[in-house]
């Protein structure tokens, strides 16, 4: 099937930003496609389910936190080889809880340009839009 065939799936992205402006960036769980690469943390929405709703069941299974309110930022469209998925990026500005690496994953604040490596293809689009909103010029992130 062609990738403009393919029913995207909608995913649920948590943008946590803490009040000194950095960002946090996890990377995929062991096992899972793209292991290892950096993203912002969240899933799939399940039937039934609003966007704030996944985000909030995600970040609670995945980070082991209960987020505040979600507000919805961007939605992006991505294909990748092994699925097309709709991304729908909510900023987060609050949350109570200790963070917790629940599937073997790595967390990281960052600001920009971000140094973890190597950063997830969705999430570069949300770099972009990070640096339009606070005026950064040259690179979002180290290739």
């Amino acid at each position: 099937m062609a990738p403009a065939e393919r029913v995207p799936v909608d995913v649920a992205v948590g943008v946590l930003i803490a009040a000194d402006g950095r960002f946090l960036l996890t990377t995929r769980p062991p096992g899972k496609v793209y292991a290892g690469y950096w993203e912002f943390p969240g899933g799939k929405v399940e039937p039934g389910e609003s966007v704030a709703q996944a985000l909030g069941r995600e970040l609670q299974e995945e980070l082991g936190i209960t987020i505040g309110a979600a507000h919805p930022w961007q939605v992006e469209l991505m294909d990748y080889p092994h699925a097309r998925v709709r991304l729908h990026f909510c900023k987060v500005y609050a949350w109570t809880g200790e963070f917790e690496m629940r599937e073997g994953q790595a967390m990281a604040w960052q600001t920009l340009p971000v140094q973890v490596q190597p950063v997830l293809p969705g999430t570069v689009p949300v770099l972009a839009w990070f640096a339009a909103e606070r005026g950064h010029a040259g690179a979002t992130h180290v290739d």
